[in-house]
């Protein structure tokens, strides 16, 4: 078993006033070439974005990106005619494919939006641009983790995505104790401590810490805390 650890105050670091962005894995000015990606992951930015602000219209390709909003509105518009709202508890998903244009903003003036831009190298290059999004129940990942996002071709319940890769998302009592069976052949699997504390495989992680897992069939986890843990399982190559 190979392990990875990323403490959260050495993320990378932007803020733009309208942006308050960590970085993960090298992206903008922040590079680190031993945090360029883990496996087919490429970018994991946590982001907030002040009431009414948002990124302008930009181009994206063969690039499978997947958005987890955390508190507050998140609007989309994109080049294939959707226009959308996302909230905390939904999960949304485009394959950039041969070329997407879109745009994102806070749809309120009075609060903040939080989430979690994440970017997958696809798994085939070049496929037409398609979005989707949908809502999970998160009743159903209390002491236990459920699929947000899952292969295309998998019937796994979560939002479809061009690769090989399942994203889990789990709510954990202190003192939970649960198993996480890795999915794909080869893949590892990078745990992100959105809230609370957990101890993965005997490593200790807080808030926004994070640890990349690979060469085991199965992680086992731990809350310390009432936490909140996404499991990233990814291709290791692609």
């Amino acid at each position: 078993m190979k392990t990875i650890f990323h403490k959260a105050s050495e993320r990378g670091h932007a803020n733009h006033g309208w942006l308050d962005s960590y970085h993960s894995f090298s992206f903008a000015g922040f590079h680190d070439p031993n945090k360029i990606h883990f496996g087919a992951l490429r970018v994991l930015n946590d982001d907030t974005v002040a009431g009414g602000m948002g990124f302008g219209t930009h181009p994206h390709d063969n690039m499978e990106i997947v958005s987890i909003p955390l508190s507050g509105d998140l609007e989309h518009k994109d080049s294939m005619g959707n226009t959308t709202v996302i909230r905390k508890g939904e999960v949304q998903i485009m394959s950039a494919g041969t070329g997407i244009y879109h745009s994102e903003k806070n749809k309120n003036h009075g609060e903040t939006v939080k989430f979690l831009q994440i970017w997958v190298f696809p798994k085939l290059r070049n496929i037409n641009p398609r979005y989707d999004q949908k809502e999970f129940s998160i009743e159903e990942r209390k002491n236990k983790f459920q699929t947000v996002v899952s292969p295309l071709e998998s019937n796994d319940g979560g939002v479809g995505i061009n690769q090989d890769a399942w994203f889990s998302l789990g709510n954990l009592d202190n003192g939970s104790t649960t198993n996480y069976q890795i999915k794909g052949k080869n893949n590892g699997v990078y745990a992100f401590i959105l809230e609370g504390e957990v101890e993965i495989n005997g490593q200790k992680l807080g808030r926004r810490d994070a640890l990349g897992i690979s060469e085991t069939d199965i992680i086992a986890i731990k809350a310390s805390a009432d936490s909140e843990v996404l499991l990233i399982d990814v291709p290791m190559s692609f």
